[in-house]
């Protein structure tokens, strides 16, 4: 038998080793695939090619489907990916087109969805003698088809698509055998092209994740490693130890400058998705019309100012940690396609159809009452109790104190470094100082009181004079003979009654809301309720 490269054709194929030559040097499937079809159709009787693909995928839009009850569970099919030809009975037809009856076919389904199911190919020498593959009898006709080749594309015994040919004259005797040798060359093609096209979509995503890492270190404003030894502190350690190594959703609870970003990447650290990215989104400083955005990404002329595709937070974390923090900022009309993404794991990004999986771990934070804000209609209840899987409470600082001297040989021995001073240690003097003070600022405030400490010393010797002076009394503490009438439990009780009856009256008998008594209070609604039951107050204004 003669070597393929001795082969003569005849009739379908013109010049098919330049063709094999010219598709060997396209590496995008862009180009290699309307390549193929447009090469196959340049001969005068070949009145199609097309080119059908299994795609990742399955179908959104099975009900406008041609084969939609045929197909039998409308899981995989082949798609419609390149089109070639010319009519003869319609000069004003573009057969380049995507669309039509046949864009798909399910997988068994038809001539085409069987060659693809099988992996076996159909070349018919002539319609006449055999038209049970024929779907559209008048069609073939009125284009005078004579022959058809459909053949599987088939790379290291994977189908990935069909090939398909419909000719107006019968095939050369060496036709069908130059045909497969195509479709073995364009399967393995397709194949690199879509390792080739996976290189650089792994390579723009770490470009990506790089360009955001380096703005997490440039504008990093963590307190350090989780640092405490406090009662309170092992608390949050132990809760970490448990939640870190599932998938939970994780909320995280403290006052502003507790170090709810610190916990979160400990949470992350400890995890199993440490090998991949924690990204960080703070939704305080986002403009109310680019969260959307920023969440999910938009494509290139989506809309004013969308200059090029941008990828959003969500797919920038897939496999990993998702940290929204001051969660409560979003808006309410955007929690609703927030929670979307967080039951279902989809998204599309804005001015696309197609729909994305991620698998993305939640970690979210906020310093406000998130059930009192659900109670009170302004944050989604449904996202309050997907967000709350696992609550971690964060103490302030003022409640651990016995970790001030921890945290501040911490921060001492960075800023000493940054300022160029040698190490700056501590007094007995300095510690009482800074124990004595209250931190409604937290960790954050302790960690700038010592940076300011540490820029204004004098020959290694820190002052904190003006946390003293915002300790000490005003006026002289009282002695014993001038101290306040201490109150009973029955009286301190009483108190309490009237004051929770005072502010009722105020509101006219309402709890919830901004007008409130429990706003008048400063206590949880739920509570107010608990509290009115025990006291037996009346509520009736």
């Amino acid at each position: 038998m003669k070597s393929p490269t001795h082969l003569k054709t005849e009739g379908l194929l013109q010049d098919p080793k330049a063709m094999l030559l010219e598709l060997a040097g396209h590496h995008l499937l862009g180009e290699l695939l309307p390549l193929a079809v447009q090469r196959l159709a340049a001969n005068p009787n070949v009145a199609l090619a097309r080119i059908w693909l299994k795609l990742p995928t399955p179908p959104t839009d099975c009900e406008h489907c041609r084969f939609a009850t045929e197909c039998p569970n409308r899981s995989s099919c082949l798609h419609l990916v390149a089109s070639c030809g010319s009519s003869i009975a319609d000069k004003s037809a573009d057969w380049s087109k995507l669309d039509g009856q046949f864009k798909r076919f399910p997988l068994g389904v038809r001539k085409v969805g069987r060659i693809a199911s099988t992996g076996q190919a159909l070349e018919v020498s002539d319609v006449e003698t055999d038209q049970e593959w024929i779907a559209e009898p008048k069609w073939i006709k009125k284009e005078r088809i004579r022959s058809f080749a459909g053949h599987p594309l088939v790379h290291r015994g994977e189908v990935l698509g069909v090939l398909g040919l419909f000719a107006r004259t019968k095939p050369g005797p060496t036709c069908f055998e130059w045909f497969r040798m195509i479709t073995d060359h364009l399967a393995a093609a397709i194949s690199n092209a879509r390792m080739l096209d996976e290189i650089a979509a792994l390579k723009s995503r770490l470009e990506i994740e790089n360009e955001y890492l380096r703005e997490e270190v440039e504008v990093n404003t963590s307190f350090g490693d989780l640092i405490g030894a406090s009662p309170a502190m092992n608390t949050v350690t132990r809760q970490i130890e448990l939640v870190a190594n599932t998938d939970s959703t994780v909320l995280i609870l403290g006052e502003s400058g507790t170090g709810k970003e610190v916990v979160a990447r400990e949470i992350h650290r400890c995890s199993r998705r440490a090998a991949r990215p924690l990204i960080k989104v703070n939704c305080a400083a986002i403009p109310r019309e680019l969260y959307e955005s920023e969440f999910f990404g938009h494509t290139k002329g989506s809309f004013t100012g969308a200059v090029r595709d941008r990828v959003g937070r969500f797919e920038l974390a897939d496999g990993g940690t998702l940290f929204l923090d001051e969660i409560g900022e979003v808006p309410l009309d955007m929690q609703a396609k927030l929670l979307r993404v967080l039951q279902e794991g989809e998204l599309e990004r804005i001015g696309e159809e197609r729909t994305r999986k991620v698998n993305v771990r939640i970690l979210a934070a906020t310093n406000r009452n998130l059930r009192a804000e659900a109670e009170a209609g302004r944050f989604r209840q449904d996202l309050y109790y997907r967000l709350s899987v696992f609550p971690l409470e964060l103490p302030p600082l003022r409640k651990r104190l016995e970790d001030v001297p921890l945290l501040a040989e911490h921060f001492l021995k960075r800023f000493a470094r940054q300022v160029g001073q040698a190490k700056i240690k501590l007094t007995l003097a300095n510690l009482q100082d800074l124990q004595r003070y209250d931190w409604p600022g937290n960790v954050r405030e302790l960690q700038h009181e010592l940076e300011r400490a540490c820029i204004v010393s004098e020959r290694g010797k820190l002052k904190f004079d003006h946390l003293r002076a915002s300790t000490s009394p005003s006026e002289p503490i009282p002695t014993n003979a001038e101290a306040e009438h201490i109150l009973t439990d029955a009286e301190l009780r009483d108190f309490e009654a009237r004051n929770i009856a005072a502010a009722l009256k105020r509101s006219d008998g309402k709890i919830y809301g901004d007008d409130g008594a429990a706003k008048l209070l400063g206590m949880k609604p739920t509570t107010l309720v608990s509290r009115i039951k025990a006291l037996k107050i009346h509520t009736s204004p």
